[in-house]
């Protein structure tokens, strides 16, 4: 009986000391996600305008929606030094260590020069205060049948982009940028 108390002594020493554990689990990635942080395109341009840009958050990543008010075809989401100005060349500031460049394939405006999209403080489209990875979202100017949106990030970081039909005849461009990789 002695013996079975020392090996059972010597058994529970052994795992709470790690001597004894289970093999390392294989990596998965964050939250399951699949994603990287290269360019993201598709070329064509889109009869429809941007009416409204908006964020929010997600348990494993933050989100930023641009809505259309018909349907979204085109754009480009990629990693930049800087955020440009379209039409004027001008760098603006964003915060964050990261610059994610938004163009959507479709002007701020309609058919007859109306503008659809006018926000009232373009340093700051949505109030991100408190998000995990966007750190500021900047209005970098409708130019030329397209608008381009710069977001701030914490660093360079995973995202992905698709869209959305609706609601009604409208749709949206979605980008969502995880919290770590």
């Amino acid at each position: 009986m002695k013996k079975l108390l020392l090996w059972l002594t010597a058994l529970l020493a052994a795992v709470g000391l790690g001597i004894l554990a289970p093999g390392p689990a294989s990596a998965a990635s964050y939250c399951g996600l699949a994603w990287g942080s290269r360019a993201k395109t598709t070329p064509e341009m889109s009869s429809a305008s941007v009416t409204n840009v908006r964020t929010g958050q997600q348990p494993c990543f933050d989100r930023m929606v641009v809505d259309l008010n018909g349907p979204a075809k085109g754009y480009t989401v990629r990693y930049v030094p800087e955020i440009i100005q379209d039409g004027t060349g001008f760098t603006i500031p964003v915060y964050g260590n990261a610059r994610l460049q938004v163009v959507v394939n479709a002007p701020s405006y309609d058919q007859n020069g109306n503008v659809t999209y006018n926000p009232a403080a373009k340093a700051e489209l949505s109030n991100v205060a408190g998000y995990q990875t966007f750190r500021q979202v900047v209005y970098a100017n409708s130019f030329e049948g397209s608008t381009s949106i710069g977001l701030g990030v914490r660093a360079r970081l995973p995202f992905r982009v698709f869209t959305l039909d609706g609601p009604g005849s409208g749709s949206r461009l979605i980008v969502d940028v995880a919290h770590f990789w």
